[in-house]
């Protein structure tokens, strides 16, 4: 992620565009430092992309002068440390989420932040994504009438590293380090429902790990201690209910890795990381329950897809680009270390839930957004 969305198909997309462009008309560009633990490896990137200045010290960076904004993208287990030092160099922040490990790291960041009056900023890339910016608009056209379902299911088969390499580092299994798709993906479902659909009210959830033994980088076999599948329940303010099934063990039958399935009184629709399909309420079949009589009818076919009818950049860059905006010129990005924290007390409250078979009522925050229009049209 660190590499291919943030490095290449962000920050060094813009430079090469000329940098961002301002409410005023003027642009602003980027120059990036690279930071990490490999001095080859930082050296091979650096040259194949004509960056300038790469370091193995975190601190030197830091105490550069002219860099404004850290961006983290360390294991989870590394973060809070790192962003603390940046907070206390003066850096305005950018983070990976989750933005912690857990509320109290989240909360105690919050608090250094504001009280240095630094911008910050968390990942949110799900909201800039094609599919989910036109479901966005589908709302706010009234397209559904009033919600009151979202079923989202996430994931694909990762695979156990020993006859085919995995897709995903070995940390990701292992509790220890920080892991767990709990951890790794409700932040995403707390900032996708509650911008959406409305605030997470409760959560039932269970997690799981399906796949008890893995094989790391090294060829070498390892307890997966961390859950990789959790399938939640989840009520929202307003009483939308949002059922997510998130797995690293899923072998896919849709046509994206990611699909959300929202129905309301006057439509439905189907999206994914890209499209969109949707079946108004005057184009509805009208299904009838006979299983002795073999049912021809063709449903998939009663779809319609949303056209591109606005051009949407690489979500990772277009986020890169509001919270650059509001560090120069303090534009709007409200996905910061509050909403950040939400996400990861939902992962909290969710493992709870597992651990205990109960639901768990989320409470609210004082810091949340609106609750999104569900007007009858």
């Amino acid at each position: 992620m660190g590499y291919r969305q943030h490095l290449v198909r962000s920050l060094l997309a813009i430079r090469a565009d000329g940098g961002v462009e301002l409410a005023s008309g003027r642009r602003v560009n980027v120059r990036p430092v690279l930071v990490g633990r490999n001095a080859g490896r930082l050296a091979e990137i650096a040259g194949l992309h004509d960056v300038a200045d790469w370091t193995t010290d975190l601190d030197a960076a830091l105490a550069d002068p002219d860099v404004d904004i850290y961006f983290d993208t360390l294991s989870t287990g590394a973060r809070v440390p790192a962003v603390k030092k940046a907070i206390a160099a003066g850096k305005h922040i950018y983070a990976e989420k989750p933005v912690a490990e857990n509320s109290a790291d989240a909360e105690e960041l919050i608090r250094l932040a504001e009280a240095a009056g630094l911008k910050n900023g968390v990942v949110h890339d799900k909201l800039y994504l094609p599919g989910l910016r036109k479901l966005r608009q589908l709302i706010d056209s009234g397209f559904f009438g009033r919600i009151f379902a979202v079923r989202g299911e996430f994931g694909y088969w990762v695979f156990e590293g020993d006859w085919m390499p995995a897709q995903r580092p070995s940390w990701n299994y292992r509790a220890e380090d920080g892991g767990g798709i709990v951890m790794d993906m409700f932040p995403h479902w707390n900032y996708v429902l509650e911008n959406l659909f409305g605030p997470v009210r409760s959560v039932y959830a269970r997690s799981a790990t399906h796949i008890p033994e893995r094989v790391d980088e090294q060829g070498k076999t390892y307890a997966a201690t961390a859950d990789d599948a959790a399938y939640a329940v989840f009520e929202l303010e307003g009483g939308v209910i949002a059922q997510i099934n998130s797995s690293w063990d899923v072998r896919v039958n849709r046509r994206e890795l990611v699909e959300f399935q929202v129905d309301g009184t006057l439509g439905s629709a189907v999206v994914g990381l890209f499209g969109a399909r949707i079946q108004p309420r005057n184009a509805t079949p009208r299904p009838t329950w006979n299983p002795d009589v073999k049912d021809e009818h063709d449903y998939l076919a009663d779809w319609h897809e949303v056209p591109d009818t606005i051009p949407m950049a690489n979500a990772f860059r277009a986020q890169w680009e509001d919270f650059i905006r509001h560090v120069v010129e303090d534009g709007p990005h409200p996905y910061d270390f509050r909403s950040g924290a939400r996400g990861v007390r939902l992962a909290e409250l969710a493992a709870r839930s597992s651990q205990t078979g109960a639901r768990v009522d989320v409470p609210p925050t004082q810091v949340e957004p609106g609750r999104p229009g569900r007007q009858e049209s």
